[in-house]
């Protein structure tokens, strides 16, 4: 498996680029705020939705200066989710430093990430496409609502097809707006933005995924937060939805499929020792698999590049990473 460095060497350049317009976009005034919003920025992650975008561009030859623009507002987008979501949660730790809101407090918090929202939507602004906005607009709808419906559901919840519909909105929808942003600004073809959308879409539903499965399989240093966090939250992603369809005598399974929350950390620790020695993680993996197939399905008809080939290697990346 390339690394992702390598599989981004194309646009390394670009990135350099799209980072330095991030940073430019989130100055403030109040000093503390300016400090905050530019450490989220640098500690921010891999960048590949920005990447997304760069390379997709690439493919079609795009408008360089609109392209990261675009880049850089879904970036700081996404920045801007992870600040409500972390306050949302309860989380204190991101990527392995104090989340925002374990140092400020909630009114603090929420107002940083509305600056943020701010922020990326003058970038997408900056494109100077109406449909770009208005992708923007919709994107940031459905997050929203997704965190809604969550709140209000409530916790421990066993139902695939919710699970979906819940990582779409979280996640897979920003994936689906860079992608399909890019050939709005790239292409008049209808075709050709139906094709990657599909290829954002998808392979960001494996990307989320992967995650929930780092979650049972990953360590805190990796993660950049604790093992087992979705569980903690009252959250059932896909390996545990697994795991209680095909081990129905398993010690904790009639308490989750009876919809109680598995709340004590030692309950939480045997659980996640029990379901990675079962084929629920197996089972995931390969349904990671297929949503990232249907995205390289989606575009493998154009014309072999190197940044083509960059998005494949990506998607193939995605599902492989750290496991």
């Amino acid at each position: 498996m390339s690394s992702l460095n390598l599989i981004l060497t194309p646009v390394q350049k670009d990135l350099a680029i799209v980072e330095s317009i991030m940073h430019a976009s989130v100055k403030s005034q109040n000093e503390d705020l300016a400090s905050a919003l530019d450490q989220i920025i640098t500690s921010g992650g891999k960048r590949v939705r920005p990447a997304i975008s760069l390379l997709i561009s690439k493919v079609l030859g795009g408008p360089e200066e609109k392209i990261y623009f675009l880049a850089a507002s879904v970036e700081i987008l996404h920045s801007a989710t992870l600040v409500h979501d972390d306050l949302i949660d309860g989380a204190l730790i991101r990527r392995g430093i104090q989340t925002l809101n374990a140092k400020w407090s909630a009114g603090a918090t929420v107002l940083s990430g509305d600056y943020l929202f701010s922020c990326s939507a003058k970038l997408a602004a900056d494109t100077e496409s109406t449909r770009v906005v208005k992708r923007f607009s919709e994107t940031l709808s459905i997050i929203v609502n997704g965190e809604i419906t969550q709140l209000f559901h409530g916790p421990c919840r066993l139902d695939r097809d919710e699970y979906y519909q819940r990582i779409y909105a979280k996640t897979a929808s920003l994936f689906e707006t860079c992608a399909y942003c890019s050939a709005l600004l790239c292409s008049d073809d209808p075709k050709v933005h139906e094709s990657f959308k599909t290829y954002g879409r998808e392979i960001g539903m494996a990307f989320q995924i992967i995650d929930d499965i780092l979650d049972f399989t990953g360590d805190q240093a990796t993660l950049g937060k604790p093992v087992g966090n979705d569980l903690h939250q009252g959250l059932f992603t896909l390996p545990l939805q697994i795991y209680t369809e095909r081990y129905p005598d398993r010690k904790f399974v009639q308490d989750i499929l009876s919809g109680n929350c598995i709340e004590d950390n030692e309950n939480i620790k045997e659980l996640i020792t029990d379901l990675v020695s079962t084929d629920a993680i197996r089972e995931s993996l390969n349904v990671a698999k297929e949503f990232s197939a249907r995205g390289i399905r989606s575009i493998e008809s154009y014309p072999t590049s190197e940044e083509h080939t960059s998005l494949i290697d990506l998607a193939n990346f995605i599902v492989d990473r750290d496991l």
